[in-house]
């Protein structure tokens, strides 16, 4: 089989000699015989492990052990990301929390200061996301995490220090570039260890714990609450809870240092040659575990792909409203007639609701085969929510209240992406250029969203409310795009693989291929 130089690549869905790859920029024509895989330093890093083992070819494994190798890799990776990604969610949160336990009064902010705090972390975050996730493929993925963990943490720390909005506004910036390494990092973490049928359900989990964090945080600054409201105390409770989360953090960080591999040949959890087994259950990914190379034509390729356009559309539309209600979400509930006490303890079932419908969501999409259409269901749930509100009295404080609960279900389609560009966007560094746009979109959305929030329209935020309600009904549209466009490029991989003249690349899942050239990998749907 012939292979081509790097910077001439071809669509093989559309090439007239479908058996044909191209590996490498710049590089001559070699055969892709496994004997000579090991030769190309652009390939997956999977390759070494194959390469140098007694056995090249495929391994048979037999159930038991796919059983006891993935009871491992959750028990060693997951509870690790779980709660990080919920400490992340927290950080983030804390604003809203302490929005109503004295944080705009002691530092003198205005109306408009608030709502620029919720959109200038997502600023730093945006302005630093593509670079993060360049040196997510560069440095050693478990370390690089770890050291922006310890850093957000020690940042979220000194919040409570600032005493005013030019303080606050500094802290929130520095946070939002720290925490941007931590969701593409963990879809990297996630295709590595895991499968594509698994994958669904374990983004789910480690994502359900922003769900989680909502009840936890609530719990904990309703708790602190009852000392400062009402009360002169030492410390202010807002104070506090930046301080409580922000050492936790730092804590996790440092114990995510120690104990998190950056890849399955490189842990001290996997004994003897379950490495390689560990290697082998991803094979049918088609993905292989990482590459530390920068391939511009996959740069470009992810560029001028149609899904990822269809991703960063959904991340912009679906984060304005995320990122108006993440910053609002407390005076919101206080608009129902609530009491700021009450508002504390009253978005707890909201978290319990979001984590019970990614878990949800997770499972059934993966069981089905049909993660776009669970989740889409999912969005319409929070839409109907967010009717309720819009419609019902002011009286109505229970309904509306109930919706509030129902917009909580519309997370399960963020999530259901996120874990698409795990199972369906290869080549390392397309998928971390397809990450970084989405989270780059994801990013702007959030900027968007506090300012959709009109302090003057209260207790109503008609405004808001509106626009939440047209940016969820395109997202709906834009995930039955994605689903047809999976199908459509599905099939065509299908007859590129039934014509005759086809001839499957031996390996070809660790030569760092993307999506599109490798007719083997499957859009998950």
């Amino acid at each position: 089989m012939a292979l081509g130089n790097k910077e001439q690549r071809h669509d093989s869905l559309n090439s007239p000699n479908v058996t044909q790859t191209a590996l490498g920029p710049g590089k001559h024509e070699q055969s892709a015989q496994a004997s000579d895989l090991g030769n190309f330093q652009d390939a997956d890093e999977a390759l070494q492990a194959v390469g140098n083992s007694s056995d090249a070819g495929e391994i048979d494994i037999d159930e038991e052990l796919k059983t006891r190798l993935l009871r491992k890799i959750d028990l060693h990776i997951m509870p690790m990301m779980c709660i990080v990604y919920g400490l992340s969610h927290l950080d983030k949160t804390t604003l809203s929390y302490a929005s109503i336990m004295g944080l705009e009064t002691d530092l003198n902010l205005t109306k408009s200061n608030y709502q620029w705090l919720g959109s200038i972390f997502y600023i730093g975050y945006l302005g630093f996301e593509y670079p993060t996730s360049r040196l997510l493929q560069r440095l050693p993925l478990a370390k690089y995490s770890a050291f922006n963990i310890i850093l957000w943490g020690l940042t979220l720390s000194c919040t409570a220090a600032t005493s005013n909005f030019a303080g606050i506004a500094s802290v929130r910036l520095l946070l939002g570039m720290f925490e941007a390494a931590v969701t593409p990092g963990f879809v990297l973490f996630t295709s590595q260890w895991y499968t594509k049928k698994e994958q669904g359900l374990r983004t789910g989990i480690w994502c359900s714990f922003n769900g989680f964090a909502n009840v936890l945080g609530g719990l904990v600054a309703y708790g602190v609450a009852q000392g400062p409201f009402g009360r002169s105390v030492a410390l202010a409770g807002w104070k506090i809870v930046f301080l409580v989360w922000g050492l936790i953090t730092m804590v996790m960080g440092i114990i995510f240092l120690l104990v998190m591999p950056d890849s399955p040949l490189k842990t001290r959890f996997l004994r003897g040659s379950e490495g390689r087994l560990v290697i082998e259950r991803t094979r049918h990914n088609q993905q292989g575990i990482g590459n530390k190379h920068f391939k511009m034509y996959q740069v470009k390729e992810a560029f001028a792909d149609p899904q990822t356009w269809a991703f960063v559309m959904f991340a912009l539309l679906w984060d304005i409203p995320n990122g108006g209600i993440s910053t609002f979400f407390s005076q919101l509930i206080v608009s129902f007639g609530f009491t700021a006490e009450q508002s504390l303890l009253y978005s707890c079932p909201a978290g319990v609701i979001a984590a019970i419908a990614i878990l949800l969501s997770g499972y059934f999409g993966d069981r089905f085969g049909q993660r776009i259409l669970i989740s889409s269901f999912g969005l319409l749930v929070s839409i109907v929510g967010m009717v309720l509100i819009v419609a019902l009295p002011l009286t109505y404080k229970g309904g509306r209240l109930a919706g509030y609960y129902m917009v909580q279900v519309s997370t399960v389609s963020l999530v259901a992406l996120l874990s698409l560009i795990a199972s369906n966007v290869a080549g390392h560094t397309k998928k971390t250029t397809v990450a970084a746009l989405f989270l780059i979109a994801y990013c702007a959305g959030n900027i968007i969203g506090p300012q959709i929030f009109n302090a003057r329209e209260s207790p109503r935020f008609r405004s808001a409310e509106i626009t939440i309600l047209v940016c969820w009904t395109v997202c709906v549209l834009d995930l039955g795009f994605i689903r047809w466009y999976y199908q459509k490029q599905n099939h065509k991989k299908l007859a590129v693989r039934a014509a005759a003249e086809y001839v499957k690349v031996e390996n070809s899942q660790w030569l760092d291929l993307t999506d599109r050239e490798n007719p083997e990998l499957i859009y998950t749907l």
